[in-house]
């Protein structure tokens, strides 16, 4: 067997997807690769394949927690509900899909409306230069999940603190990421005392009532794991896709006809979120439970697939035309949101504030063009602006 390749492929700095994965995706099976700790992995980069190994029930989250999990990290960190198969995913996924149905999500859609004209309104009496993550991009769905989940906003600075740790690759020792990580669910297990002393009409409220009707059905933990989850999760990586919907806009001259074109704002979204290669590389490894055969390779039972969203996002075999930004694309099945069981749960509240925000910003600010080169993230698993500076 051929020694594994380094991984991950994609640099930090920028959006591109590279090269690499297009030549994977031409050659027949699939290579093994290493990540900086853990075990090599076999790596799916087709759309098909993909689609395959995050669907079939034969592929397990869970096992994870048993192996040398492949990761960019030191420490084996806990994934909560990311980590978890069937039946036990499922118990706990009931519990929060009710709040991210399509039609509770669009009830929101006024006051995410609300929420975002009001930051507008103070970049623009601000006048530019503003950093459009600071001033924009975060505080938007920050300030949604805190107040759907019953977060106060105002302590927005110190788990935005506990986000980044949460989301490092190389940036934290194992003992660092510990100490943000206890701190965190220390925090969230104080505000759960809170809402179960004085209940208000928030998701930590209608969650704890659900586990006091049937303690079976959520501990102690996975109660303050499931509230850390939503909380990084609703916030995370939409504050990252902004700047980088607007960053990829300007670069392929597609700002100004969505201000133009607002009715285009849904199918721009869609088509964004298969073309940005958000993450890194592949993570969250699934393990084969019994010899299996992905693209042409059989996976022997025990071993660890990666898969790369990116590239089967961008796959030929699959998507007419995938290097070209095509904002009418038919049935654009994209996998920005996973597939299968872990498929992005807030998937609905994701699109609604991406919409807006594109709405908002492409009609009130369509001379809208960076002022500085952005600076991006470093050492996390998504890619992104880490400040934006902008004017208009």
């Amino acid at each position: 067997m051929t020694e594994p390749q380094a991984y991950p492929f994609n640099r930090d700095e920028g959006l591109d997807l590279d090269p690499a994965y297009r030549k994977l995706r031409e050659t027949p099976g699939m290579i093994r690769v290493r990540l900086p700790y853990g075990e090599p992995a076999w790596l799916a980069t087709r759309y098909e394949d993909v689609r395959l190994v995050l669907g079939d029930r034969r592929f397990s989250r869970a096992m994870a927690a048993t192996k040398d999990e492949p990761r960019p990290h030191e420490a084996q960190r806990p994934s909560g509900i990311l980590g978890m198969d069937p039946p036990d995913h499922t118990r706990l996924r009931k519990l929060v899909a009710t709040a991210f149905t399509v039609r509770r999500v669009e009830a929101l859609r006024p006051r995410v409306r609300e929420i975002t004209k009001d930051l507008l309104d103070a970049m623009v009496e601000t006048g530019p230069p503003v950093d459009l993550v600071d001033a924009f991009a975060l505080p938007l769905p920050v300030q949604v999940i805190c107040e759907m989940l019953g977060v106060p906003v105002e302590d927005r600075d110190r788990f935005r603190v506990w986000s980044d740790a949460a989301l490092s690759t190389s940036s934290l020792t194992a003992e660092e990421f510990v100490d943000n990580y206890v701190q965190m669910a220390e925090y969230m297990a104080g505000l759960v005392a809170e809402r179960t002393a004085e209940p208000r009409d928030d998701l930590m409220s209608a969650l704890i009532a659900a586990r006091e009707e049937d303690v079976e059905r959520l501990s102690a933990d996975e109660l303050v794991q499931l509230c850390n989850g939503i909380l990084i999760a609703g916030h995370e990586t939409t504050a990252t896709q902004i700047p980088n919907f607007v960053h990829v806009l300007l670069a392929n001259d597609r700002w100004t006809e969505l201000g133009e074109h607002p009715d285009r704002i849904p199918g721009a979204v869609e088509e964004l979120l298969r073309y940005i290669p958000l993450g890194v590389g592949g993570a969250f490894p699934r393990y084969a439970t019994e010899d299996i055969e992905v693209g042409g390779q059989l996976v022997r039972a025990g071993e660890p697939v990666l898969v790369a969203v990116g590239s089967a996002n961008r796959d030929e075999a699959r998507f007419t035309d995938p290097e070209t930004l095509h904002f009418d694309r038919p049935q654009n099945s994209h996998m920005g949101f996973g597939h299968g069981a872990h498929h992005c749960l807030g998937a609905p509240l994701a699109r609604l504030e991406l919409q807006e925000a594109l709405r908002e910003l492409t009609a009130r600010l369509p001379g809208l063009q960076l002022a500085d080169e952005p600076e991006w993230k470093t050492a996390m698993l998504v890619r992104g602006p880490r400040k934006m500076p902008v004017t208009w």
